[in-house]
This record gives structure tokens, C-alpha cells and sequence, in this order.
């Protein structure tokens, strides 16, 4: 599907629920604290703009001095697959180097963005860099990385919900939903 073409009609059926997402947010809020126990202030980075429900409401939970920043970096545009390149769209407003980053993104897929952006942020010399994904899609992984937290394994299905979108909408949806094409089997 091209950026004019035009979006089909589809249904979203509900995978995870509300409840299911904040109880694991709570959980790994709990191991991210451990691990940054020691920190001065721990910079946790959306990428945007799948991440922005989830950042919020993972920040909210952490009992840790935090600062937000965003990065923004796409490979979907308004396609249902990842495209192989990634562009940078909006860089970071902080500075890095020598602090504690934590990675917050919506799904791994390929893995090309999140190893991008890591790449890019590594370069930085931050203290400690680690990452969480609220979603990982193992089996449509193209290079080697693995997020330090994850929050579901999911299987290869497109899905919204939660900040994640379909071609800029449903990203408001309480819920992580499976999108099914009508007329697709």
C-alpha cells in the first residue's frame, strides 16, 4: 500500500487487554527500578509516535527521578509493513552522555529501528543504555537485537492500539487489537 492508496475496510479484534497492559507496566516499572536504583536521574526516551501512551504511563509508575525526551525514527510510514530504511525525523533535545538512557519503544518488529536508534544513541556515551518494548514480533526479526524488557511476545499480526496506529488512526484505543482486513482470510 502506498502513502495515496486508499485504507481498507477493517475490523480490530482485541489481543490485550487494558488491564493485562497496565498490571505488566506495574511489573517491569518494579525491574526497571531495581536495575536503575543507583541512578541520579534515569532519561527515558520515547520513540515516537507509537511509544507516547506507553512511556507515559511506564514514567508514572517508576518510583525514580526520571526526564522525558523523544526521538522520532520511521519505517512504516502508512504501510503494514516495515520498510528496510530508517529515517530520523526528530533528534533528541537532551544531552546524553554520561547519564542512564532506558529505550522506550512500541514494538519490535524487524528490529532495523530500535538497532538504528541504538546505534545512534550508543555513539553518545551514555552511561548505561538499555531499552524496554511494550510489544516484540520475534518471528519478523531481521537483525539481531533483543530489548532488554519486554512487555508481550506477540505473533507475526498487524496490530494497533495503545499508540500504536494504522495509518495515523486507532492509536487512541485502550487496547493492544489484532486488524483484520475485510475480505482477507
Amino acid at each position: 500500500m502506498s502513502k495515496n492508496d486508499p485504507i481498507p475496510n477493517y475490523t480490530i479484534e482485541e489481543m490485550i487487554s487494558a488491564k493485562s497492559i497496565a498490571a505488566r507496566i506495574e511489573a517491569l516499572a518494579r525491574e526497571i527500578e531495581e536495575r536503575f536504583a543507583d541512578t541520579e536521574k534515569l532519561v527515558v526516551v520515547g520513540l515516537l509516535r507509537g511509544s507516547f501512551v506507553f512511556i507515559a504511563d511506564l514514567a508514572r509508575e517508576l518510583r525514580l527521578p526520571v526526564e522525558i525526551d523523544f526521538l522520532e525514527a520511521s519505517s512504516y510510514g502508512n504501510a503494514m509493513t516495515s520498510s528496510r530504511e530508517v529515517r530520523l525525523l526528530k533528534d533528541l533535545s537532551s544531552e546524553i552522555s554520561g547519564r542512564d538512557v532506558l529505550v522506550v519503544e512500541d514494538i519490535v518488529d524487524t528490529g532495523r529501528t530500535l538497532k538504528s536508534v541504538l546505534g545512534l544513541l550508543q555513539s553518545r556515551k551514555p552511561a548505561r543504555l538499555e531499552t524496554i518494548a511494550l510489544l516484540d514480533k520475534p518471528s519478523r526479526r531481521e537483525v539481531d537485537i533483543t530489548a532488554t524488557w519486554i512487555g508481550f511476545e506477540i505473533p507475526d499480526a498487524f496490530v494497533v492500539g495503545y499508540g500504536i496506529d494504522y495509518a495515523q488512526r486507532d492509536r487512541n484505543l485502550p487496547f493492544i487489537g489484532k486488524v483484520r482486513i475485510e475480505g482477507d482470510a
